[in-house]
C-alpha cells in the first residue's frame, strides 16, 4: 500500500511539474493542484500506519477503564493515532485552495484583458539583456538608475 501511494504521489508531483513549466495560465494553475495533493498524500504518508482513535478507541483497546483514567491512557496512547501529519494535511490544504483562487483570479483578469491564456515574456526585460549581451552593461546600469563611476567605464 505505502508503494502505490509513494508512486501516485511522484506521478502527481512529476505531472504538476511538466504543468508548470507550460506558458499557458490554465495549465500552470492545474500543475500547481496537482502538486498540492502530492504534498497533502505524502503528508499523510509521513504520519505511518493509522492508529486508533484518541478518545474511543484508547478506551477500547486499553480495557481498563475501570482501572483508572492514567492506566486507560498508557495503555492505549501506544496505539493513538498521531494528529500532527492530518493537522498538517489540514493545513496545507487551506493554503492551496487559497493559492488556488488567486492564481484562477488572475487567469480570469487575464484573459478579460488579453483574451489569450498565455504567459507572455516582459518586453522591456528582453530589451535590458539584449543589451546588455551587446556590451552596453554600464548604460544598462545607467538605466537602472544606479551610478557608475568613472573607474566602472574604463
Amino acid at each position: 500500500m505505502i508503494l502505490i501511494l509513494a508512486l501516485t504521489v511522484g506521478v502527481l508531483y512529476a505531472t504538476g511539474t511538466y504543468l508548470m513549466l507550460q506558458r499557458t495560465l490554465t495549465r500552470i494553475v492545474m500543475g500547481l493542484a496537482l502538486m498540492g495533493h502530492g504534498a497533502n498524500l505524502l503528508l499523510l504518508m509521513a504520519g505511518g500506519r493509522a492508529g486508533d482513535v484518541p478518545l474511543i478507541g484508547g478506551a477500547q483497546a486499553g480495557g481498563a477503564v475501570e482501572d483508572g483514567i492514567g492506566t486507560a491512557a498508557a495503555e492505549g496512547a501506544s496505539t493513538f493515532a498521531d494528529p500532527l501529519p492530518q493537522a498538517m494535511a489540514l493545513t496545507a490544504i487551506v493554503i492551496t485552495f487559497g493559492i488556488m483562487a488567486f492564481l484562477l483570479a488572475l487567469a480570469y483578469r487575464s484573459w478579460t484583458l488579453t483574451h489569450n491564456d498565455e504567459a507572455e515574456d516582459d518586453i522591456e526585460d528582453r530589451r535590458i539583456a539584449q543589451r546588455a549581451r551587446e556590451g552596453h552593461e554600464i548604460d544598462v546600469l545607467r538605466g537602472l538608475g544606479e551610478t557608475v563611476d568613472d573607474e566602472d567605464v574604463r
